[in-house]
């Protein structure tokens, strides 16, 4: 089949430095607890038991990918984030080198693995881009 939906395809004639980062990416959400790859032709998205909480875009200079993430969060490796929900947002983020996968954005992973769990299901509104007490 000329059109295979497979990760292999998404990594195939990426540099070993993409890949490097796909891995060490993956390793941070294998963190967190198990985790299914629903593979598209454009995007491989990772899917907690309730729903989808993140997907990756290998590119020949950068790792890019998305999370969902229950508050705005700014950084430089954030290239923009918007309202998803009433209770997301989604941060589209681009990754160069490997420093950048650090305990910091392992924690982002983190948090949008959570909400891959439901964990917004349960979570207090938020008021403005500030979470109501």
């Amino acid at each position: 089949m000329a059109d295979e939906r497979t990760v292999e395809r998404h990594l195939r004639d990426k540099p070993d430095d993409v890949v490097r980062l796909y891995d060490c990416f993956i390793e941070l959400v294998a963190a967190c607890g198990p985790f299914t790859y629903s593979v598209t032709k454009t995007a491989i998205s990772l899917k907690g038991s309730r729903r989808g909480f993140a997907g990756l875009k290998p590119r020949h200079a950068s790792l890019d990918g998305y999370l969902d993430l229950q508050r705005r969060v700014e950084d430089p490796r954030i290239r923009r984030s918007s309202p998803y929900t009433k209770r997301l947002f989604v941060h589209h983020f681009r990754i160069v080198g490997p420093s950048e996968l650090d305990a910091e954005f392992a924690e982002w992973v983190a948090e949008a693995y959570a909400v891959g769990a439901g964990a917004h299901m349960s979570s207090p509104t938020r008021a403005g881009d500030s979470w109501a007490d």
